[in-house]
């Protein structure tokens, strides 16, 4: 069973204090002590990102690692990632984080990961990556449309209500077909994909959601997703 967890935003990065996000994530696992690996390409490898990862699922009772390709610790990255019960991939440069995965083969290692049980998981950076595309803004000036690597069909779109120009960008680009239809996540939702089919939107917010966003005679139709909000009594 292939599960892939895409988050608009939150998560240990964005909501130290509300960890319900990565506890769904974990969860998935159906174990009580995961082994969990952070990516952290897409922030150039930020130590004070690493650093709150690490503090958060130890929290959360996990046993927590990371993968550097600037300083790898070991020399058969492949095996190491397919070790982990789940893989979190954090925000930032899409398309930097690409172009080094892609060098070191880790596009091609993550999906026989997916395959082989692990949850793959992530937000902004870490979520659009598993799209076919995504909007980013890894090209400053604009919200671009960036080709992913595919393991899920469509395209997917981040901070959905934390940005202003997410929404009417993403608008534009599905009703200009310079993008295909897909999915939105506000900051706080999650889309949960299994087997490449959404099967669950969660949120860690009780006003955040998750969209549906396709072209209908060129213009962009966008609907609401039922979501769960994770916190509610």
């Amino acid at each position: 069973m292939q599960q892939i967890i895409a988050m608009g935003g939150g998560g240990f990065s964005m909501e130290p204090d509300n960890l319900a996000l990565d506890q769904y994530v974990i969860a998935q696992t159906g174990k009580t002590s995961p082994a969990v690996c952070f990516l952290g390409q897409a922030s150039g490898e930020s130590l004070d990102y690493a650093v709150r990862f690490y503090r958060a699922f130890t929290e959360l009772g996990c046993r927590p690692s990371h993968l550097s390709l600037f300083q790898p610790h070991t020399a058969d990255i492949a095996n190491f990632l397919m070790r982990q019960d789940v893989i979190y991939v954090g925000g930032g440069n899409t398309k930097s984080m690409l172009a080094l995965w892609r060098e070191w083969g880790i596009d091609r290692t993550l999906r026989e990961a997916a395959a082989n049980g692990t949850v793959l998981a992530g937000i902004s950076a870490g979520a659009i990556c598993w799209f076919e595309a995504g909007t980013t803004d890894s090209i400053p000036g604009k919200l671009t449309a960036l080709p992913c690597l595919g393991y899920l069909k469509g395209s997917c779109s981040p901070h959905y209500d934390g940005e202003a120009e997410r929404r009417p960008t993403l608008h534009r680009l599905v009703a200009g077909g310079e993008i295909m239809a897909g999915y939105a996540f506000d900051d706080g939702a999650a889309g949960h994909f299994i087997d490449g089919e959404l099967r669950h939107v969660v949120s860690s917010r009780p006003q955040a959601q998750g969209y549906r966003v396709e072209q209908v005679d060129s213009t962009a139709v966008e609907t609401p997703l039922q979501t769960r909000y994770l916190l509610e009594k």
